[in-house]
């Protein structure tokens, strides 16, 4: 592809240009040298720094910084980055392996979503560098193909960051920094799991080796993982008691001081099971089975929560609940193995690379594949039925009935995903003497690539079935036949009548022909080239306080996104719409400048006075051009207190799927605004209704899905925030050791992307002020006859907006207790958030059609994370405990007035606690050991969310042996 040769010819050149200096470099004197070493050092950290690529103290910086490192990393018992990132205060577990626990195509995922504004808008860089995505079409990376026992520390920055990094960086970047340049061979062995009987172990085995060569001028490094865990159902988690909400029977109506519905336990549908049921909405008799087919009356429900669904609180053998066939945690066993290595070509350059292979197997469980209410069973004629039961139904009136089964004799709708990642990173870098100072660089090139094969099992052929299911027995020979083979849609000269009475009792030839295995291939890859550069004025211009520092640097990178379906899933054979194969591709040429500028040092009234910016031009081969942008001030009048602020605009871009993914039908459930139950919920609609032509009184028929076309949209730009920090750093000279910092963070999204959903469509067609709006009822079919809608179109817009803005807090500690005439050192560390905004406006020119969701489950307007570690020679002990806010259980945005929805209305404050402990036996052989919430305190059993322990308490234990 002539993409792909540009690309090649630029790190062709770049390459050579870096190893070319870097060979020809004058050797440095031994003066040189000595200033050289101690430059060295700053080139490192300057490598690793996150939030700047101009090396400063953490709390030196502008922006705030949250690091985590590797004893902290152990101390959270699970191999799952994503899991571990999710218990901090400033991140949301809406995408971990658990929040993505009833996702196919996210099976396995583990993503950071910082802010809660959303996992796409955080960017997870590997050692300063961009990873290839985890999910088809998106740039979400997949933390869990990180191997947590390779983990040096991760590195968090709040607020935007796409003028030093590109986009994606809208809420800001998680950095993890890998361990390298190791001497030795290291064998690990972590593992964990309930101590309450629930399961959800893990485990993870890893070597590590590496050794200098060549006199120490290089080092190479490998390591090898395996990680598994087990899968856990949600049935597993012991409080979860098929919990739902029921009408209040005491109810008298809405804000009338009475909660409208109340959750309730052993909530489900008497409507359908895996037995069958007859006449499953009325209009006889409704009859379930035994397992061998005998008809049996079917249960009643006590409380209401739907049509179909409703309480049984003495449970119910013959009813469905959803409960039984969901994953907590899906069974995921991955192996990954990489290599790190690194060459002094000489004093002035360094070649580097580091690769890293992952492959998954990840097994999620689905419902079964269903039908509710549409299977026809001819009464007369069925091969299968019970005589009594037919004879009963045809007194009835009943030649024809409907039916609802969950076909669990076939198996779940199992999702088998095999996941491999690949990723290898290669360039030069050093430090060129120009002059008086020096010119560090880093030229560097990635290629990633993610593929995804997942096989779901037991899926419906649903024209097989009717043709199937519609069985007589035939006269000459005895023997169940298909009535109508023509009624299928794959072979139908091979139709196998399928008995659907009872469970099991359709052969295995019925079952072959009535469902098939599909497949989907996805493959994703991530290709770019760049080069970074850092310097400073010293030579030429020196202020009062220092040298200015600049940085500045391109990059261009190329983005793939391929999915690859089976014949099935193309021609629409299975429940699932047509859905045809998938390619789109794009590129990026990115230039950037950063600089730090200090102002004023050591005078009156400023200890130190500097300011930082940064830009980055950005043009998208799909996107067009965004720019990005970043200032930022630190203050410290004295030495013991600092103030520091960020201002700065980040960018999105759109992401492949937004933008390429192909029109495609699918089915929506939508309520028609113009129904008469609904035509009063907003002032606009009986006019804009009755300009439709849509009678007065309409009952609209939708009880049943619409059609669906939706895709991508080619027209979108990027996404543009507005992010703001403050905060003030106090370390107090008299107390050593001892930090406190409290930073203000304000993030606002515009023309934000956001796929509109088909109710949305159809409720602004006729909500929109001055007549029937153009844009949405262009969107809608309705059945010139009936006037149901009959098709919706919808995709992505840039429409949409996000605000969040809080407060966090960081307090650390240190000290050696001998002053107080006590053995060893104690270490604290207390990190508290508190929301004070988060919402969303699905449209951003109705800014009072808002969504508010601070306080509720997911976000509560308080989380803290207090750590308290004790060592002693060679013990190390810790004690954390961590607090999440009371939370609501309705949506809280003030004009819905919802809080009476439902009661409980509160999942109720808490905190959970852990014990570990870390001893080094000898010089080369330690263990270590914990309790997670030692007290077994999880929620109530009516929320699920990730953002909980679900679990309750659990050990976990790991050996660590050097040679």
């Amino acid at each position: 592809m002539h993409k792909q040769s540009v690309l090649t010819r630029s790190i062709r050149t770049i390459l050579f240009a870096g190893v070319s200096s870097a060979l020809f470099a004058v050797p440095a004197s031994a003066q040189d040298q000595q200033q050289e070493g101690a430059d060295d050092q700053e080139r490192v950290e300057r490598v690793q720094v996150t939030g700047s690529r101009i090396a400063r103290p953490e709390l030196s910086q502008a922006a705030p910084l949250l690091v985590i490192g590797e004893e902290e990393i152990e101390r959270f018992g699970t191999p799952d980055l994503g899991s571990m990132l999710a218990e901090l205060p400033a991140i949301g577990a809406t995408d971990t392996v658990i929040g993505n626990r009833e996702s196919g195509a996210s099976a396995g995922v583990s993503s950071a979503d910082l802010r809660r504004l959303g996992a796409a808008r955080t960017l997870v860089l590997i050692n300063g560098k961009r990873h290839v995505a985890g999910e088809p079409g998106s740039a979400q990376v997949d933390l869990s193909s990180i191997p947590s026992s390779m983990i040096k520390r991760v590195e968090v920055v709040t607020g935007g960051a796409s003028a030093i990094y590109g986009s994606d960086a809208v809420s800001g970047v998680v950095n993890v920094i890998l361990k390298d340049d190791y001497e030795g061979l290291e064998l690990s062995v972590t593992g964990s799991g309930s101590t309450e009987g629930v399961g959800a172990k893990a485990h993870q085995f890893t070597i590590l080796g590496g050794g200098d060569f060549l006199n120490g001028r290089g080092n190479a490094t490998f390591f090898m993982t395996q990680t598994r865990l087990q899968e856990t159902l949600e049935n597993d988690i012991r409080q979860f008691e098929r919990w739902g909400t029921v009408l209040n029977p005491e109810d008298t109506g809405r804000l009338d001081g009475i909660p409208d519905r109340i959750y309730a336990k052993n909530v489900g549908s008497e409507m359908i099971n895996r037995f069958g049921v007859i006449n499953p909405f009325g209009g006889g008799p409704r009859y379930t089975f035994g397992a061998n087919g005998d008809p049996v009356l079917q249960q009643t429900r006590d409380l209401d929560n739907s049509f179909a669904f409703g309480s049984f609180p003495d449970g119910c053998d013959t009813c469905f609940f959803g409960q039984d066939y969901v994953n907590y945690q899906p069974e995921l066993r991955r192996e990954t193995v990489g290599s790190t290595l690194n060459f002094r070509i000489n004093d002035s350059a360094e070649l580097y690379g580091d690769f890293k292979y992952s492959r998954a197997d990840i097994e999620q469980q689905f419902q079964p594949s269903f039908r509710f209410g549409n299977i026809s069973i001819d009464v007369e004629n069925n091969a299968f039925i019970d005589e009594q039961l037919r004879q009963e139904l045809l007194d009835n009136g009943q030649s024809t009935v409907s039916m609802a089964k969950f076909f669990d004799e076939w198996g779940n709708r199992t999702a088998d995903n095999k996941r491999q990642t690949f990723r290898v990173v290669s360039g030069v870098k050093g430090a060129l003497d120009i002059g008086s100072t020096l010119l560090d660089y880093d030229l560097y090139y990635s290629y990633g690539e993610t593929s995804n094969t997942r096989k779901t099992l037991n899926s419906i052929v649903p024209g097989n079935f009717v043709a199937a299911v519609n069985s007589e027995i035939d006269p000459e020979t005895g023997d169940a036949v298909c009535a109508d083979p023509s009624q299928a849609s794959v072979n139908p000269q091979n139709c196998v009548p399928y008995n659907p009475f009872g469970f099991g009792q359709a052969s295995q030839d019925a079952i072959d022909y009535v469902s098939a295995d599909v497949t989907r291939s996805d493959t994703i890859t991530q290709e770019y080239v760049g080069a970074s550069f850092v310097t400073d004025t010293r030579g030429f211009l020196e202020l009062p306080a220092g040298y200015i520092d600049v940085a500045f640097g391109f990059e261009y990178r190329e983005e793939t996104s391929e999915t690859i379906t089976d014949e099935f899933t193309r021609r629409g054979l299975t429940a699932n719409a047509a859905t045809p194969n998938e390619y789109a591709d794009y590129d990026v040429s990115e230039a950037f400048v950063e600089v730090n500028v200090p102002l004023l040092a050591d005078v009156a009234f400023a200890k130190e006075l500097s300011v930082d910016a940064a830009f980055r031009k950005a043009d998208y081969s799909h996107a067009g051009k965004a720019d990005a942008w970043k200032v930022g001030v630190v203050y410290a009048p004295v030495d013991d207190i600092r103030f520091r602020g960020t201002l700065g605009k980040a960018v999105r871009a759109p992401n492949i799927t937004e933008a390429f993914s192909p029109q495609s039908p699918g089915f929506a459930n939508v309520s028609d605004p113009c129904d008469a139950d609904n035509i009063n919920q907003n002032p606009n609609r009986a006019s804009n209704c009755a300009a439709l032509g849509i009678p007065e009184g309409f009952q609209a028929n939708d009880n049943v899905s619409v059609d669906l076309i939706s895709g991508g949209n080619p027209n979108l730009t990027a996404e543009e925030s507005d992010s703001m920090t403050f905060g003030v750093v106090y370390t107090p000279s008299f107390i050593e050791n001892f930090s406190i910092t409290a930073d203000l963070y304000d993030i606002e999204i515009s023309d934000a992307i956001t796929f509109i959903a088909a109710q949305t469509v159809v409720d602004n067609c006729v909500d929109s002020e001055g007549g029937p709006s153009d844009t949405f009822c262009t969107q809608v079919t309705r059945d010139p006859q009936s006037n149901d809608i009959s098709l919706v179109q919808s995709g992505y817009l840039n429409a949409a907006a996000l605000n969040t803005r809080g407060v966090e807090v960081d307090i650390n500690y240190r000290t050696d207790l001998v002053r107080f005439d006590l053995p060893g050192v104690l270490q604290t560390n207390l990190f508290i958030n508190h929301l004070l905004e988060l919402e969303s406006f699905e449209f951003q020119d109705q800014p009072d059609l808002n969504n508010d969701e601070r306080g509720e489950v997911g976000d509560p307007e308080w989380q803290a994370r207090l750590s308290v570690t004790y060592a002693l020679d060679n013990l190390s002990t810790n004690w954390s405990a961590r607090y999440i806010d009371r939370s609501a259980l309705f949506d809280v945005t003030p004009r819905l007035e919802s809080y009476e929805n439902v009661s409980p209305n509160y999942i109720g404050s808490l905190v959970t606690h852990d014990l570990s402990a870390n001893y080094n036996v000898s010089d080369n052989f330690s263990v270590n050991a914990g309790i997670r919430n030692v007290f077994d305190k999880t929620p109530p059993g009516y929320t699920g969310n990730a953002l909980y322990d679900l679990v309750g308490r659990r050990f976990f234990a790991g050996v660590k042996y050097t040679f």
